[in-house]
């Protein structure tokens, strides 16, 4: 088998996981709090990580950074998975799955503009299309279709998951710059945040909730979302002879998404979604086409 092909079977498998991840999100929801559904995935990404890092024998990573790196560690995980998962977990906890989820995509735009001033990069003609034509779908999923009444169906869920969108890309922005191991990163940087995560989850909703689905869903949000597809998406873009073609498997997952929140969550998606997804896709395609391929996929 080619690396291509071994590049694109470990895409799929990564954008698989992330198409199931807003159905993993809104069950969780239903029994824990944003914050408990954090400190509960990100601990079971931090073990997962931590085993992973191991059985590939480069465990001894960890502990062989600078203390600049070491640093870098703590502030990267005050982003993520800190202030970002804060954000993303709000929208989802205020939103139905099928409009937090879609908006979440429009990440890779707000990164295209992002790199402008930080960056040094050009805005071209392409990106302000593909903006109008991507935000135009926001607008259509946040206002549930009523386009003329304008009115927003949670003005502070759309506020958190278009918030979680500057976060992301900002974080991305930020990483061009980290010379650490990717999964050595990610571990540390959740690792860092976690203490953060826990103390806020013990101040405010505490630890007092249920053993059942919620918590096994927010296992599977730590174990698959934050650690497994990671892992998956940076072997595929390592192995890559064409990333572009791999990058293009990421307009799967916002669809299969709605498959799995139909049957599992019964949400019954409205016309608007699929009309707005279907702008904020053309939109990203239209941005990416002749840009560089982003190197991770969205979540959720």
């Amino acid at each position: 088998m080619t690396n291509q092909k071994h590049a694109m079977l470990f895409g799929l498998g990564a954008v698989l996981l992330w198409s199931t991840v807003a159905t993993a999100f809104k069950l969780s929801l239903r029994e824990l709090s944003p914050v408990q559904l954090l400190v509960v995935a990100c601990s079971a990404s931090v073990v997962v990580m931590a085993l992973i890092l191991m059985a590939q024998g480069r465990w001894h990573l960890v502990f062989s950074l600078t203390r600049r790196q070491y640093l870098q560690s703590i502030g990267m995980g005050l982003v993520n998975p800190c202030l970002y998962y804060f954000l993303l977990f709000g929208a989802f906890d205020r939103l139905p799955a099928q409009e937090a989820q879609p908006l979440n995509y429009t990440w890779a735009l707000v990164l295209a503009y992002l790199s402008v001033p930080f960056l040094g990069h050009k805005l071209r003609r392409s990106d302000i299309i593909a903006g109008l034509v991507c935000y135009s779908g926001v607008v259509v999923i946040a206002t549930r279709g009523d386009l003329l009444a304008m009115t927003f169906s949670d003005p502070l869920g759309v506020a958190y998951a278009i918030g979680s969108t500057l976060v992301w890309a900002s974080y991305w922005i930020i990483a061009t710059r980290d010379t650490r191991d990717p999964v050595v990163g990610l571990f540390l940087n959740f690792t860092c945040g976690l203490p953060v995560i826990a103390l806020a989850c013990g101040l405010t909703d505490g630890y007092d909730f249920p053993v059942t689905t919620g918590l096994a869903a927010a296992v599977y949000v730590g174990v698959f979302e934050m650690g497994i597809a990671f892992v998956l998406w940076s072997y595929a873009m390592k192995k890559a002879e064409n990333t572009s073609k791999v990058s293009n498997l990421i307009f799967i997952s916002p669809f299969l998404s709605l498959v799995f929140i139909y049957f599992i969550l019964g949400e019954i998606i409205l016309p608007s979604t699929y009309i707005g997804l279907v702008l904020i896709m053309a939109g990203l395609w239209i941005q990416q086409k002749r840009s560089k391929p982003p190197a991770v996929a969205a979540v959720g």
